[in-house]
């Protein structure tokens, strides 16, 4: 790491406590004033660091800044394997994530960046991810399943950004199926899993989950195209709220991941499922079929009833749902 990052790193574990120029100079190795110019540097980044002459730099306990050991404090159990590098701005963390595959990098590496230029979302759309106001990560995958359950990499990634939320702020959010999360009526996250296939075994290669979840609402609003559906999870800025849920979405995924074959998590994901027994839109290209929510099967399929009372299962796909 950077002499910045080992600051952030340090600041972060010694949270709401001073720590001289003096110290930090020797742990790192380096001057004085390349510590002085670190800390500017992450307080343009918006770290909330107080500089008190004959006591040092402390990073305060109001702060809601992205950092690694920030991150790690609140991965919980069952995350023993996930390295996590956090970048101030990239194109799109999937991408990042993609070319550390086919370098062989190994499962459970995340990447998480305070901005994307270039997010994506599902069926090609962007998704907005400007700096400071949200969370953006992708995780490396190596899975032993076949491609048809690549659908349950997303459906845990969903339950584990839901389950994230509740145990951050205590709101209740719900999934629209299959990828988005909503709070309040508004979508707050998106999700989307591209997976590479194994001419060989027929199974995956691997997969990239990219979840970007948005924390605060940016300054002047979301765009005016998304204006209608976009929402954040709080109004107000809260300490340490963005390491909160990015750790609590990699350790809560971690752990429904490591029972993806048994699919155990299935009934936590209909729990959490909007519009159950109400009416819907089966959107496929131009065709709007229209339908009634039932549930998810064990493969977290859609089931619906058509208007003459027969039931069909819906995989993800192509296929879009809008509540009529």
């Amino acid at each position: 790491m950077s002499v910045k990052d080992d600051i952030a790193d340090i600041l972060e574990k010694s949270r709401g406590e001073f720590v001289s120029g003096q110290e930090l100079a020797q742990r790192l190795g380096c001057t004085r004033g390349a510590v002085w110019k670190a800390v500017r540097t992450l307080q343009k980044q918006g770290f909330a660091i107080s500089a008190v002459t004959n006591k040092g730099y402390r990073l305060d306990e109001d702060c809601d800044v992205l950092s690694v050991s920030g991150v790690e404090k609140y991965l919980g159990k069952g995350a023993h394997n996930v390295h996590i590098e956090l970048l101030d701005s990239t194109d799109s963390t999937n991408n990042v994530i993609r070319s550390y595959a086919q370098q062989g990098m190994p499962e459970g590496t995340v990447v998480i960046a305070r901005e994307q230029t270039s997010g994506r979302g599902r069926l090609g759309r962007s998704f907005y991810s400007p700096q400071g106001t949200g969370l953006y990560m992708s995780i490396l995958l190596r899975p032993a399943a076949q491609i048809g359950r690549a659908v349950r990499i997303t459906t845990c990634a969903a339950l584990a950004v839901c389950d994230a939320i509740e145990a951050a702020t205590g709101a209740k959010a719900g999934i629209k199926w299959v990828n988005d999360v909503y709070l309040e009526g508004k979508k707050v996250c998106g999700i989307l899993t591209e997976a590479s296939v194994s001419m060989e075994s027929g199974g995956l290669d691997h997969a990239v989950l990219g979840i970007g979840l948005n924390v605060y609402e940016p300054q002047g609003g979301f765009p005016e195209e998304i204006a209608d559906i976009a929402g954040a999870v709080t109004k107000n800025k809260t300490a340490d709220l963005k390491n909160k849920l990015a750790g609590g979405i990699i350790g809560s995924f971690m752990r429904y991941y490591a029972e993806l074959e048994q699919g155990s998590f299935q009934k936590a994901y209909s729990k959490r499922l909007m519009w159950k027994g109400e009416e819907i839109y089966v959107i496929s290209g131009e065709n709007k079929t229209p339908c009634t929510l039932v549930d998810v099967d064990e493969e977290c399929r859609l089931c619906v009833r058509d208007s003459s009372g027969a039931s069909r299962l819906i995989s993800s796909g192509e296929i879009s749902i809008r509540k009529r």
